[in-house]
């Protein structure tokens, strides 16, 4: 599955106030539980569960909290920028200040790998992400981010 065919513009959230990890997966469950028709905490749990095996930050400044969510009905992405890099526990140490958010149903696993490797793709170019990290109002970052999967 694509990512241009996964994001959605309410799911595309730019410039956000937030200060911690656990604000940012609270924030993520409750845009994603909305869109999925999910319970809030359930979204939250699995995503929370996913970060106790190790950080989703994966370097660069990019953070990928993913989780297979039974109650779950399709796949939904949020893509998420903040005002303020905050710490993610990063293999690099390195703050986060993107983050890609992949939320699926445990039949999709196949095409979940295939999207984590087109979000990992993108995150490997240090212009796509300069670009991403302009946008100052989601209507920018959508825009940005669809121009560039």
């Amino acid at each position: 599955m694509s990512l241009k065919s996964l994001l959605k513009a309410d799911l595309v959230l730019a410039k956000q106030d937030i200060i911690s990890k656990k604000r940012v997966l609270e924030n993520l469950a409750e845009v994603a539980s909305n869109r999925l028709h999910c319970d809030n905490e359930a979204v939250y749990d699995a995503l929370l569960g996913r970060e106790k095996l190790g950080s989703t930050g994966i370097g660069n400044g990019i953070a990928i909290p993913h989780c297979r969510l039974e109650s779950a009905n399709h796949t939904a992405i949020v893509v998420m920028s903040l005002k303020t890099p905050i710490d993610f526990d990063s293999i690099d140490k390195r703050a986060v200040d993107l983050i890609f958010a992949l939320i699926v149903p445990p039949h999709e696993c196949d095409q979940h790998l295939a999207t984590l490797a087109q979000i990992a793709e993108l995150a490997q170019s240090p212009e796509s992400l300069d670009k991403l990290r302009t946008a100052q109002n989601n209507e920018e970052l959508f825009n940005i981010f669809n121009s560039l999967v």
